[in-house]
């Protein structure tokens, strides 16, 4: 099945091809269904004073819970809704994972990429926390895979992968109905030797991609038009009903002003694209850096840590609803019903309040520097 998104304004064009809807089951992950702790903690990478790199559990006056040193700089953390277990993912084209709990109760577990493969920086839980999936590369074939690792023992063991249905697969997250991960395939090849050089920007195509975790099967596969290849799919957001939100990353021209947000309905197949008021069009520096929900699934909050800016828009048809500034900020994750915490590279952590104005300032400590995302941990 083949999915088209060519409109920048929302209004779906699919050439006349049929769109094959995705069956989803009534199963719900318990994600976002807990109520809202009176001590809220959240899980970030974060560079230290010294330069140093770490995974943090913080609360929302800056004050450290756990400081877990890392080897190198680290990119996203994914937190398993039933234990609370952690695992946090190298940037690329980095080798290592870490699997932490919450509390702190056991020391962390430092694991690697097996040869031939580096981490994308991001993770998912199966439904019953047993199996972790990571977006990896295969940079000796030049494919995407995903990486299946048993969380059963002491250190996850990596006991198979498949296809990610692109190259440079990023985001990864699972759908409500238990079954099915959504993969944001950036679409770029790279190789560790090059480091973090991109080579093919000119040939790259992205793609979002939904697979069947049981089987790897690809079960739907959502391409971007040939004018938009070069809009990298980058971070997701999933509402409650399936629908992804998907923030992009263009690797073209700075004079051109693609849309950077899309969505995807994986009940009816249908992909859109949403842009920003032609005042704020030239001004998001063409990069969407993290995509998240608030709690009680009405608001959909992208950051544009280049423009130092926050975007907003309705989750029920993708209108863009307002936008804040604040300097590199980049990590977001739901805070309150409506609110988002916003983390920056300033070592800042700010409340994004009514979504009006400025963000409120919250903490900030002078030296350290928030990493790309921030996620909501439950410390229950």
């Amino acid at each position: 099945m083949l999915w088209t998104a060519i409109d920048r304004r929302s209004l779906l064009v699919g050439g006349g091809a049929a769109l094959a809807a995705l069956a989803l089951g009534p199963e719900r992950l318990r994600a976002g269904e807990t109520g809202i702790s009176d001590d809220p903690l959240f899980a970030a990478a974060r560079r230290e004073a010294d330069g140093s790199h770490s995974i943090v559990v913080t609360g929302l006056d800056g004050i450290d819970r756990q400081v877990i040193p890392l080897p190198g700089r680290g990119h996203d953390v994914a937190v398993c809704p039933l234990s609370g277990r952690c695992l946090a993912f190298a940037r690329r084209p980095g080798t290592f994972a870490v699997s932490f709990d919450v509390k702190g109760e056991r020391p962390p577990v430092v694991f690697e990429a097996v040869p031939g493969r580096h981490f994308y920086g991001h993770g998912a839980f199966s439904p019953d926390g047993r199996l972790a999936y990571a977006t990896e590369n295969d940079y000796v074939a030049n494919r995407g895979v995903i990486g299946v690792y048993d969380l059963s023992g002491e250190r996850p063991e990596r006991v198979g992968e498949f296809w990610s249905g692109g190259i440079g697969p990023h985001d990864i997250l699972p759908l409500p109905d238990g079954r099915s991960l959504v993969v944001a395939n950036g679409g770029i090849e790279t190789h560790p030797d090059k480091g973090r050089e991109k080579l093919n920007i000119e040939t790259m195509q992205p793609n979002v991609t939904v697979i069947d975790r049981e089987s790897g099967t690809v079960r739907g596969v959502a391409d971007l038009p040939s004018g938009l290849h070069k809009l990298s799919l980058r971070h997701m957001a999933v509402t409650d009903g399936g629908k992804v939100w998907i923030g992009g990353q263009y690797e073209g021209s700075l004079e051109e002003t693609p849309p950077l947000m899309a969505s995807l309905d994986t009940v009816d197949g249908r992909l859109l694209l949403h842009d920003v008021p032609d005042d704020l069009r030239g001004r998001l520096a063409n990069y969407v850096g993290s995509v998240t929900m608030s709690r009680d699934g009405e608001v959909v909050a992208a950051s544009c840590p280049r423009a130092g800016r926050v975007l907003y828009f309705s989750a029920a048809n993708g209108t863009f609803l307002s936008s804040q500034q604040r300097a590199d900020a980049c990590g977001l994750a739901p805070l309150d019903r409506a609110g988002f915490l916003i983390s920056d590279g300033q070592g800042a952590l700010s409340e994004s309040g009514d979504r009006a104005g400025a963000p409120m300032l919250l903490a900030s400590s002078a030296g350290i520097s928030w990493d790309n995302h921030m996620v909501a941990v439950d410390p229950a």
